[in-house]
């Protein structure tokens, strides 16, 4: 429509020069000459006239588009400052939890807790150079603790509010899930180095104790939940006994399985000193075998998630939260205790 306007216009000015009779009609020349004097007054305030109302719609809308646009162009820049604002504090985070990892190595350093130097390059080259991807999985593996201690306190609180069984079993499955998560993450650690996932020094030092094959055994897990189940029907009984016997033949297994890896690497390391042994092959033969090893610990978690799965799926629900918050609740209390006695070792010291 506003491509007509201009036209509509030059059709108003053509009204104006327009005399009496037409364009084609006789007048006498002093009326011409004054009319052509009047038709030049008239035209001049043409010029200078006010908008019409079709110029001051255009007008409106000009300014109303520009308006939009800068309240669209403010919208953006505030949710670009927010956007920043959280990258920021999520790199603050970042820094200061690698900035912790690095004092707490430190000081297990400094307490004779971990004895490496810089030829065990395989996660932590030197006290300033770590493993980019070990040093994401300990970052990780701290977040999922922290993320379990929560879901504790959730599974707490459910029972002294008497929360409904379908709460109850949101939460199981919440908690069922986490642990399949670090499942996944440690596989993704073996990866990239599995002598420092076997090792267990991203646990704590006293669940270093009870490590086994990168974790916790299965019967260990067994041993902490079932005296929280009681009491249990007698088809229950017959199915965790199976699950229980079951558990330590994979336990056993898998156990002998890693002794046998381990002797053979020590006979391919032992060497007649006084004779001229392939080194090379030596240690070609020993880097199959550690890779050897990423089996295992991927195995022997297998066996941790499938126990935890049967024995959910054999109890209730609520005797299923009771179990795992008792899980949950044993793990934080060996890490308080490591954190208690390294505190101690610190002040001796």
């Amino acid at each position: 429509m506003d491509i007509y306007e201009p036209f509509q216009q030059v059709s108003m000015w053509g009204d104006n020069f327009k005399v009496d009779g037409g364009l084609n009609s006789a007048a006498p020349p002093m009326l011409m000459v004054d009319t052509s004097m009047e038709t030049k007054s008239e035209y001049i305030p043409q010029e200078s006239r006010e908008p019409s109302g079709a110029d001051q719609e255009t007008t409106d809308k000009d300014v109303n588009k520009m308006l939009r646009r800068l309240a669209q162009n403010r919208e953006a820049a505030r949710k670009s400052r927010l956007k920043k604002k959280a990258y920021v504090k999520q790199l603050e985070s970042s820094r200061l939890k690698l900035m912790q990892l690095e004092l707490e190595i430190g000081k297990a350093r400094n307490q004779g807790l971990y004895m490496g130097t810089a030829l065990d390059a395989g996660y932590i080259g030197s006290s300033e150079t770590i493993n980019p991807g070990i040093n994401a999985f300990e970052i990780e593996y701290g977040q999922w603790v922290e993320e379990q201690q929560r879901q504790s306190e959730e599974l707490r609180h459910a029972f002294q509010t008497h929360a409904p069984d379908v709460q109850l079993h949101a939460l199981v499955q919440s908690v069922l899930n986490h642990y399949s998560n670090l499942f996944r993450m440690k596989a993704d650690a073996a990866k990239v180095d599995v002598l420092y996932l076997l090792s267990g020094v991203w646990k704590a030092s006293v669940e270093r104790i009870f490590l086994w094959i990168g974790g916790s055994r299965p019967s260990q897990l067994l041993n902490i939940i079932l005296p929280q189940l009681e009491p249990l029907t007698e088809q229950q009984i017959v199915r965790i006994n199976s699950i229980c016997l079951s558990s330590q033949q994979a336990e056993d297994a898998l156990s002998q399985g890693l002794e046998k890896l381990q002797q053979s690497l020590v006979l391919d390391m032992a060497v007649d000193p006084f004779g001229a042994g392939n080194l090379g092959l030596q240690m070609t033969l020993a880097m199959e075998k550690f890779e050897a090893l990423e089996g295992f610990i991927n195995q022997a978690d297998h066996l941790r998630q499938q126990t935890l799965l049967h024995m959910s799926r054999v109890l209730s629900t609520h005797q299923a939260a009771r179990g795992l918050l008792a899980l949950g609740e044993y793990f934080h209390r060996l890490r308080t205790l490591c954190s208690l006695w390294a505190a101690r070792s610190y002040d001796l010291a």
